[in-house]
């Protein structure tokens, strides 16, 4: 971000902002779920209807992740931060109108979605920009946390005020939280052009590395949502839980998400391999765990907290892996890396929802865990890879 950083406490303020950005635009995307029958009722819309907003959304930052970081290349990072912020705040202001329709609804959706698949791309470089290169990890570590409190507080929090005060209300302070992240992004980040900075271009690229990480982020997030996506049925149907005590486990998946972020956060600088592979590797354990000790309620929540100390830190240590290896600049290669994801998000659902008919919900975590475990062997190929060009010395033409 130019060749003189600002004070520290500037830039922990602009930290500290992207991660209230980061928390209000997944809260944004998924509060849908939490307020589906009140928005449906209200709309005089499906149940489908408005779970749509949440598929279009994810589809959409699929979609419009690439496309939108080359196009942005050259904007400045503190406009561009600002311009996305003020379409989440906007778009959230819209969806709470007292007269709004489904169709303006979704229209704000799809607008919040490109302004977050934008985010999402430029947020790690803003950031990790900021400081010496050695601490981009524990940065990166910080972002997600303000990400996965969307699903431990921003979410559960947004559909009790839903239920109290109407559905709209949730959106209305959404608004208010970009407003609160677009000022301090606007008075404190300095305007520098995107180009400058260690954090625009990959600190060691590696073509066939980053093609490894996009693969493992691909097959590992559509072996979490083969399965996940049908847990709520998993949790009635095979481990026998009440209405009631579903909600409290869900709870403990999402601590346990916090959780393993912020272990790992730490150690990414340290350990960048190792935080990713281990991860990947708990979730295959999770998973598989789940199809055959699923019918043990403690070994089921034992098994989904694994699973959520494993998720959350496998996308974190991804977009770390990224920052390091990216063959160009970064914006555009973490820009692949969140439509690899999105894309593994509507698979994994897509894919679960053709077996739950044929193999129950416990078969949904079998298929995940086999594609969980094919990513760890996607994973480890490089390791191979070195360890014999380290024999018999590098191939004419291979990097």
């Amino acid at each position: 971000m130019g060749s003189v950083r600002p004070a520290p406490w500037r830039r922990a303020a602009v930290v500290a902002a992207l991660m209230l950005a980061a928390f209000t635009f997944n809260t944004t995307e998924n509060l849908p779920v939490g307020l589906l029958s009140l928005m449906a009722d209200d709309l005089r819309v499906s149940l489908t209807a408005v779970g749509a907003l949440v598929t279009g959304y994810g589809l959409a930052v699929a979609v419009a992740s690439l496309p939108l970081a080359h196009v942005s290349r050259s904007v400045p990072r503190r406009y561009l931060m600002t311009g996305l912020l003020a379409v989440l705040a906007v778009a959230s202001w819209i969806s709470a109108l007292a007269a709004v329709s489904y169709g303006l609804l979704l229209a704000a959706r799809v607008a919040t979605a490109l302004a977050q698949a934008l985010f999402w791309a430029v947020m790690g470089p803003v950031a990790v920009g900021l400081f010496p290169p050695e601490r981009r990890g524990r940065i990166i570590g910080l972002l997600s946390v303000g990400g996965s409190l969307a699903t431990v507080a921003g979410v559960p929090a947004g559909t009790w005020l839903g239920g109290h005060s109407g559905w709209r209300t949730p959106f209305a302070v959404l608004g208010a939280l970009a407003v609160v992240s677009l000022v301090a992004v606007a008075v404190l980040l300095p305007t520098s052009r995107p180009q400058e900075g260690h954090a625009a271009y990959g600190a060691a690229p590696d073509r066939r590395r980053f093609a490894v990480v996009l693969a493992t982020t691909a097959l590992s997030v559509t072996g979490a949502f083969t399965g996940f996506t049908y847990v709520v049925a998993f949790l009635d149907e095979v481990s026998g839980f009440g209405r009631d005590a579903v909600s409290a486990v869900l709870m403990a998946f999402g601590a346990a998400a916090l959780a393993g972020v912020a272990v790992a956060g730490p150690l990414l600088d340290r350990y960048p391999r190792a935080t990713l592979t281990v991860p990947v590797a708990g979730q295959a354990v999770a998973l598989a765990g789940l199809y055959a000790a699923g019918s043990s309620q403690v070994a089921t929540v034992a098994l989904l907290m694994l699973l959520g100390a494993s998720v959350a830190p496998t996308f974190m240590a991804t977009q770390n892996q990224v920052l390091r290896v990216a063959p160009g600049r970064t914006e555009t290669a973490l820009a692949a890396n969140s439509a690899a994801f999105n894309v593994g998000v509507a698979a994994g659902a897509l894919l679960g929802g053709v077996l739950l008919p044929l193999t129950g919900a416990r078969g949904t975590f079998l298929a995940g865990g086999v594609l969980t475990a094919v990513a760890l062997v996607v994973l480890s190929r490089p390791e191979a890879v070195v360890a014999r060009e380290t024999v018999d010395g590098p191939k004419p033409g291979v990097r």
